[in-house]
């Protein structure tokens, strides 16, 4: 997002010309891109393509430099680019960063500070990306309210990526043209020709596989960087009279203004529908400097554009954590028109302080131009401002952490608070509450290794999901599969445990949004179908010992409709027990429209808000007879008495917080009831 502006054309001569091959209308190109992301994230909560014209634009620019390089014969010096690109990005992503955690200090709660710390290291250093992949994060989450302040440095994690590739392969294509004895062009040809080919079918399928993960993946955005690298290539060659190019300019214009609201953004990108904001922008790039006074180019030139063009990467580095400290600040879900506009003039105003003062002073810093080792000690610089705070922050939640688990045992029963007769002596102190709120990131539930050998699916689709936990002393004695979404998976924590002692194996089939369900009628998700066929066949392939599942779906409030069985799983159990696999059905646990935590950071665990009424999230019995009635053998478990009180659902139990988020239970709770579990599961199981 961040390069000089230069020509293809030799012989255009622009109206305004700062100095040779300045291309206004780029940079006019740049400034209403990243008012399109501005102003879709900030009131439409949508996706306007404009971090993808971004993309486009940075290999564009990236491309014209590098093959001018190779056409003069001039050697590449990847080292020297790299510090130079680098020493340029990096001072405005430090002074984000560092206004970020001074706002996380004084707005956020501290449930949220962990995330926030670990996401500034992969900002930092360039894999905000996969980790966001990694996590599955919805960037198309309604409520932005819960989105982190660091999300947006995904694309320019994967930019940071690409500007380390694409020399690279600039590096391979002068190889083969000298081998092969053809022109660089031909070679640049085929080295990017097949990147794009490559990544665009790569895009489409992971797209269609698993389209939140293909959001943030660099693999399935290459192409569009490959995309603007052939734009380079084909412009010599693409002489247009005039009118054709003034009809291109408008076109293209119209079309990337109007694609966010056109295009099912939010399921279909970045596949092959990317194509519409690239061909676009691609379609403005064509069409020039027309020299017309009805050309698109006459906006595009338009000087408060232009300079809007010099900062519009400080304003995209600014506007998305003002946005969401604001909505966190506020305690809110999206913003009006009062507040938008005022979010989008701070974020001008930090943007303008940020390009003015920060990213030209060191950009033309002649004393780090002239030795490598000196950019090395800029970078260096940089990443220690950040480095050294979030690591002394970190070290200190740990200490605090280690002090609240080393006590444990005293200060914190959980579940066993809710026993008739506890005698324990813990008091109810919010500054022995456990999981400590900075340390919330490690009470998330996954598996112990990924499926390997015969227990691994054949399918991608469930290989991705499938995880085994089992004791490497024992013999495997069972072996029990957890299929379903994150509420069934959660119930891992005590299987794991008890497994454990007992040499089973556990396993488990696991897709987020996705509870099981036989193929075509549980439709949470457009992709479930597919994975509960799958899912199923490995069951039966498998023939495990029992297969357990969430069997019911609890309400998220009083309007919120009745507590009910999970539609479509009572005939995929019946087809279970009819071959013979044993079955569990667990029911779900509360869910609710706020985060119990940060309710009782802000209320405290004793207000009415943090101890919701029991009958608004469960029915008065768990509505199990459609399974007993498909299935009679199915075995059943209730823990609900030990997460919830008789008439309420706290957020503290025995000094414990209960919930992770809106609808988790927290690692920590899950530990501390696993004596109830056990109990229930051998009865359930007549093991």
């Amino acid at each position: 997002m961040h390069q000089e502006v230069l020509v293809t054309r030799k012989h255009e001569q622009p109206r305004a010309q700062p100095k040779p091959g300045f291309r206004p209308e780029v940079q006019g190109l740049r400034a209403l891109a990243v008012l399109m992301v501005v102003t879709y994230h900030i009131w439409f909560g949508r996706v306007s393509g404009g971090v993808d014209i971004f993309l486009l634009i940075s290999a564009f620019l990236l491309t014209l430099s590098f093959v001018r390089k190779l056409e003069a014969g001039r050697a590449l010096d990847l080292g020297r680019y790299w510090l130079h690109m680098f020493k340029r990005l990096l001072p405005a992503v430090v002074v984000v960063l560092l206004g970020i955690l001074a706002a996380t200090a004084l707005f956020v709660p501290r449930s949220r500070w962990s995330e926030i710390l670990s996401q500034t290291w992969s900002s930092l250093f360039y894999f905000q990306n996969w980790a966001l992949a990694a996590n599955s994060v919805d960037y198309y989450a309604t409520d932005q309210s819960i989105a982190s302040p660091l999300q947006h440095f995904w694309s320019l994690s994967v930019q940071g990526q690409v500007f380390i590739l694409w020399p690279l392969l600039f590096a391979l294509a002068a190889v083969i043209a000298k081998a092969a004895k053809i022109r660089i062009r031909r070679a640049v040809l085929l080295v990017f020709g097949s990147v794009f080919v490559a990544s665009l079918t790569f895009s489409i399928y992971e797209t269609y596989t698993n389209q939140v993960h293909a959001y943030f993946d660099t693999r399935t955005r290459l192409w569009e960087f490959a995309f603007g690298t052939l734009l380079v290539l084909a412009l010599p060659y693409l002489k247009l009279p005039q009118p054709v190019r003034v009809a291109a300019g408008w076109i293209g214009l119209a079309a990337m203004l109007s694609g966010g609201f056109i295009l099912d953004v939010q399921g279909q990108f970045p596949g092959y529908v990317a194509l519409w904001p690239l061909v676009a922008a691609a379609l403005i790039i064509l069409a020039g400097q027309t020299e017309s006074p009805f050309g698109a180019d006459r906006l595009l030139t338009w000087k408060p554009l232009i300079r809007l063009g010099d900062m519009s990467y400080a304003l995209y580095l600014w506007h998305w954590p003002v946005l969401i400290i604001y909505l966190i600040w506020r305690g809110r879900e999206e913003v009006g028109p009062v507040g938008g506009t005022a979010i989008i003039g701070l974020s001008l105003v930090l943007a303008y302080l940020t390009t003015r003062f920060v990213e030209r002073p060191l950009r033309s810093l002649a004393w780090a131009e002239k030795k490598k080792r000196r950019a090395a000690v800029v970078i260096a610089v940089c990443v220690a401002l950040v480095a050294t705070p979030v690591a002394a922050w970190q070290g200190g939640l740990k200490l605090e952490a280690d002090r609240l688990a080393a006590n444990a045992d005293e200060n914190n029963p959980g579940a066993a608070a809710l026993l008739p007769g506890y005698d324990g002596n813990h008091t109810d102190d919010p500054a022995t509450y456990l999981p400590s709120l900075t340390s919330l990131a490690s009470e998330a539930v996954h598996w112990r290794q990924p499926c390997s050998g015969a227990s691994k699916p054949k399918s991608d689709v469930l290989a991705e999901g499938c995880g085994e936990s089992f004791s490497e002393n024992r013999g495997t004695e069972k072996n029990i599969l957890i299929v379903g979404d994150s509420h069934s998976l959660q119930w891992l924590v005590p299987l794991q445990t008890i497994g454990d002692e007992r040499g089973w194996r556990v396993t488990t089939l696991f897709k987020g949004g996705c509870s099981f369900a036989v193929a075509g009628q549980n439709l949470r998700s457009p992709d479930c179908d597919e994975w509960n066929r799958l899912a199923l066949e490995y069951i039966l392939e498998r023939d495990p010992d029992v297969v357990v599942t969430v069997g019911t779906r609890a309400t998220s409030g009083p309007d919120a409709g009745p507590e009910e069985v999970v539609t479509g799983l009572a005939p995929a159990l019946k087809k279970l027990t009819d071959y013979g696999i044993q079955t569990v059905a667990i029911r779900d646990n509360p869910r609710f429209n706020d985060s119990p935590i940060e309710c009782v950071e802000a209320n405290g665990s004793g207000n009415d808000l943090c101890n919701p009424e029991r009958s608004d999230h469960l029915a008065p019995e768990a509505p199990f007879v459609p399974l007993k009635e498909a299935a009679p053998d199915v075995g059943l478990i209730d823990l609900s008495d030990f997460i919830c009180k008789a008439d309420s659902c706290p957020a503290v139990i025995g000094n414990v917080f209960v919930y992770l988020d809106t609808n988790h239970i927290t690692k920590s709770y899950l530990e501390s009831l696993t004596f109830a579990f056990e109990q229930q599961w051998l009865h359930a199981t007549g093991w």
